[in-house]
């Protein structure tokens, strides 16, 4: 509530932990998470996910259209589990590297969901633990899913 401090953690990749934290925080969804994604072709990631739906979580992901029959995308299997995937196809791209735990952790940064952000690339992760932030980023997720399309599985 008010007043009290924002619990943070910020990762930073090549092999910073940025997946790895990714894939924690996803294992402790108790009710929802949100993805949105630019890139999604990482397995541990999406595994996670997938793991998360099956356990009862509700799990709902966007991606940009560039998604859209690639073949390396894991949005192919995330929905096949039973999760909600949208294209978020409205802007020139949906350039959205966030995640949403339960209303109450924000992750974002400039890590895309893949394997090469987190062997290759420099990137920044930030796990966030506060509820209003993440109220917020779970309203804009909403807005944007509000004009998404299903994903259509190939």
């Amino acid at each position: 509530g008010a007043g009290t401090a924002a619990v943070w953690q910020a990762y930073f990749s090549p092999r910073g932990g940025c997946t790895d934290a990714i894939v924690g925080e996803i294992g402790a969804a108790r009710s929802n998470v949100l993805v949105q994604a630019y890139s999604f072709t990482s397995a541990p990631i999406a595994g996670a996910l997938i793991a998360a739906q099956r356990r009862g979580v509700a799990v709902a992901v966007t991606v940009d259209k560039g998604q859209r029959g690639y073949e390396h995308s894991q949005a192919d299997e995330v929905a096949a589990a039973g999760a909600r995937v949208l294209v978020d196809a409205r802007h020139a791209i949906a350039h959205h590297k966030v995640i949403v735990v339960d209303g109450e952790t924000v992750i974002t940064g400039s890590f895309n969901f893949t394997a090469a952000a987190e062997e290759r690339n420099a990137e920044n992760l930030l796990v966030v633990r506060d509820r209003a932030l993440a109220g917020r980023y779970a309203a804009n997720w909403r807005r944007h899913a509000e004009h998404s399309e299903a994903y259509a599985r190939p």
